[in-house]
């Protein structure tokens, strides 16, 4: 009873202090905060919103701004459950986003210990996944390609698909989708991926996690948040992360390091500056290939290699060396009336020394000649006569890779009134350089550099060559310049529904060298090696809300996009005469809370059409792609995340995309630039994926976890005739909480250690990892 009263004392003593607080704020003409974070008198903020009448004297106090609590915990430490989100480029509830969202909070990522952005978007329904050449280069939303045109975010500002992202310095991890360009500018066909970085806060509160496991696995990672001012605060996010083997045939070897100050927390002026800094030393598994049962099978039954996905066949002295760093400073000022001016600069360097070795079976031919190769390979290579001493040849392709870029981003979100109607207004401008840099390789004379084969039974054999012997010049250059303008309007026309309507323009200009063509010679400035293109497109985006209550939100949207020739940082002879691509994204959906908010429900049906796909014409060939090219992909999602007891979690995404064809495309694979041929289906589209995980608190001490992740069959790119079989894995999750500063969680990933193909490609596969066991230990302080 006693611990009651005392409990009520405090409660009316807090009470009091924050009427105090309030009556301060109205009586004086300080910006007092019920934190006690005092804004800046004087500061430049405060100058530019208080203007001297004409003759008079200053006004007295300045308009009170209103500024949520900094030092709260984020929510999405402590929950499944998101209910705001930032990729929409201003703070909005889910529920007023005419779009499908779903968001990975820090608690999913820390529970199913997801160190990876790849791994991390496994957890989201729609997703599947390239075998591309090292980083997150390909990977597909509801069948589009989302990295190769720059799809990814990092706090709203593009992240180049150079390097495989690590998620030490990431709070969570946003998905929109559908079409986007009006936001985001070029891409976003199937969707956005943002990246949120941990910010300060005003809390001292550090945490420190030591992980060890299968292959070897060591991994640490350091938050430190320090409170140094009034309003400023330091967090440095730290990490190591060491492994013989990730799994799936990659050893890992990486360092993180982000330092970001916030100063003028909650004040009219708030500025912040960030360094960020990766460094990966990876071995890299390109892939395997594929095979089938009997010399005689129908290419249909395709299917894997019968190896432990852990097993390496690629040299000791290959690798998937990459790197970021970058460095960003922002300025937020809040007006009156609760609006906004974010202005963030952002430049970077990204690099990529990826030097692996293709996996390929051994098999004898003979030429026209007579001329006989592999004499000790069989003709033909199924599981029938795979075994140990199956040979593998090993090929040597690279890719080095350097790029510089530097983004300036404004965007303001204000509210206002114009008769009876409400108006949530958001506009901005962007201005993007880059500057690319692929190197050539050449071997000396006399330095012998090709990969000897190995056998299937002596997995990681250690053969080495010198790398480092091959000679560097630069490739090709391509040199890009982008400005993007905006403005979106949110209406509400009536008290349950709003009209959304946005507008946007893009101009891209692309220059491209490529300093060695047989044709042209090595003269970088002569016609034939000199390529530039530029292109301005007009992006819309409208939506519908319908919100009947607090707990309900209905819509509709339409929205389009496009991809420039220059995407992917080059132009080819008839890409530089090819205008750009442009889809749209059609959308109904609805949002559910529940009545007291501990979860929500996303349900969406969408239909997703590229209507004018590069594509090649014999008519049209000799000059330019023919943009005669039709695909379409349609389907359902659902999400649900929250609480559905106090002590039982659960996070759940799926996609079911039935609908999906090549409407209109090449009659064959010779005029295909993507190998899709009119009527199949795309490649990289399941009917089925997404995944599950739950969470039950036992004792206050005890709570354990378990998840399923799936995807349904699915083709390899250039749809080569066979579909990668389907698969679900399975993981469990047990934590044991010591006291508030310690606790230890047990981690099994891939339980029945499942074989099957993740990252497809017609070629080969990348394996996915099989069963892994961890043990983390936390300490905060």
């Amino acid at each position: 009873m006693s611990n009651r009263t005392s409990k009520k004392k405090r409660h009316l003593a807090l009470a009091n202090q924050a009427r105090n607080a309030t009556d301060s704020i109205a009586t004086s003409g300080l910006h007092r905060l019920p934190l006690g974070a005092l804004l800046l008198a004087g500061s430049m903020g405060a100058l530019a919103q208080t203007a001297t009448p004409a003759g008079g004297e200053a006004a007295a106090t300045l308009p009170t701004v209103t500024v949520k609590d900094a030092a709260i915990e984020p929510e999405g430490k402590q929950s499944l459950k998101p209910a705001t989100t930032r990729i929409g480029k201003t703070q909005q509830e889910l529920r007023d986003v005419p779009q499908s969202i779903t968001v990975v909070t820090e608690k999913l990522i820390d529970d199913r210990n997801l160190d990876t952005l790849k791994d991390t978007l496994k957890n989201t329904g729609g997703i599947s996944f390239l075998a591309a050449e090292g980083g997150e280069e390909d990977i597909r939303l509801r069948g589009f390609s989302l990295a190769t045109s720059g799809d990814i975010y990092v706090d709203g500002l593009r992240d180049p698909a150079f390097y495989d992202r690590d998620m030490f310095n990431i709070d969570r991890v946003e998905v929109l989708r559908g079409s986007a360009s009006m936001l985001f500018g070029r891409g976003s066909t199937g969707g956005v991926v943002n990246q949120v970085s941990k910010q300060p806060r005003l809390i001292d509160q550090h945490e420190v996690s030591v992980t060890g496991g299968s292959h070897g696995f060591f991994r640490t990672t350091g938050d430190f948040n320090l409170k140094t001012g009034e309003n400023a605060a330091l967090r440095l996010n730290a990490m190591v992360n060491r492994a013989d083997n990730n799994g799936a045939g990659s050893s890992i070897d990486k360092q993180g390091l982000a330092a970001t100050y916030r100063f003028g927390i909650g004040t009219r002026d708030e500025f912040s500056a960030g360094l960020y800094y990766l460094n990966n030393r990876n071995g890299i598994n390109y892939g395997l290939p594929w095979i089938r049962p009997r010399p005689d099978s129908p290419v249909q039954d395709t299917t894997i290699l019968p190896l432990d996905p852990s097993r390496y066949y690629g040299m000791a002295s290959d690798r998937n060396n990459g790197s970021a760093a970058h460095l960003t400073l922002s300025h937020l000022h809040r007006f009156d009336g609760q609006g906004e001016l974010r202005t963030t600069f952002r430049t970077g360097r990204y690099e990529r020394d990826l030097r692996p070795s293709t996996i390929r079976l051994c098999r004898r031919t003979t030429n026209a000649q007579g001329v006989v190769s592999n004499p000790q390979c069989p003709t033909a290579v199924s599981l029938e006569n795979f075994g140990s001493s199956t040979i593998f040849t090993r090929g040597a392709p690279l890719k080095i890779q350097n790029l510089n870029s530097t983004v300036l981003q404004s965007d303001y979100s204000g509210k206002f009134q114009t008769g009876h109607l409400k108006h949530e207004l958001l506009a901005g401008v962007e201005l993007v350089g880059d500057s690319f840099t692929n190197y050539s390789a050449s071997t000396p004379a006399g330095v012998n550099l090709s990969k000897p084969p190995t056998t299937a039974g002596t997995p990681n054999d250690g053969a080495w060559i010198n790398e480092g012997a091959r000679v560097l010049s630069p490739g090709r250059t391509f040199k890009a310049r982008s400005v993007g303008v905006y403005a979106q309007d949110l209406v509400e026309v009536a008290p349950q529904w709003k009209l959304l309507g946005g507008l946007r323009y893009d101009y891209f200009k692309g220059r491209y060298w490529q300093t060695a063509l047989p044709a042209a010679g090595p003269n970088p400035a002569s016609p034939a090696s000199t390529r530039e293109r530029s292109d301005g497109v007009w992006s819309k985006r409208l939506g519908l809300l319908y919100q009947p209550s607090e707990t309900q939100s209905y819509h509709a949207s339409w929205g389009t996009s496009f991809n420039t020739s220059g995407d992917t940082y080059q132009y080819d002879p008839l890409g530089a005469n090819t205008p750009p691509e442009s889809s749209e994204n059609f959308e109904v959906g609805a949002r559910f809370d529940s009545a007291d908010k501990r979860f929500t429900t996303r349900v969406a049906a969408f239909y997703a059409i590229k209507k004018n796909e590069r594509n090649r014409d014999p008519d049209n060939a000799a000059v330019a792609y023919l943009l005669s090219g039709k695909r379409h992909a349609a389907g359902l999602e659902f999400d649900f995340a929250g609480r559905i007891t106090p002590r039982w979690e659960v996070f759940a995404s799926y996609a079911f995309i039935p609908w999906a064809k090549i409407d209109r495309g090449a009659p064959s694979t010779a005029q295909s630039l993507s190998g899709e041929l009119q009527g199949q289906r795309p490649s990289l589209t399941p009917r089925h994926s997404g995944t599950v995980w739950t969470t039950y608190a036992v004792t206050p001490q005890w709570r354990l976890g378990a998840g399923l992740t799936f995807r349904s069959k699915q083709s390899p790119n250039r749809n080569p005739g066979w579909d990668a079989k389907g698969f679900v894995t399975a993981d469990l999750m047990a934590e044991y909480t010591v006291n508030d500063l310690m606790s230890l969680k047990f981690n099994v990933s891939n339980v029945t250690n499942r074989r099957y193909a993740d990252a497809l490609y017609s070629g080969h596969y990348t394996p996915g990892a099989g069963r892994l066991v961890m043990l983390t230990a936390s300490f905060k302080f």
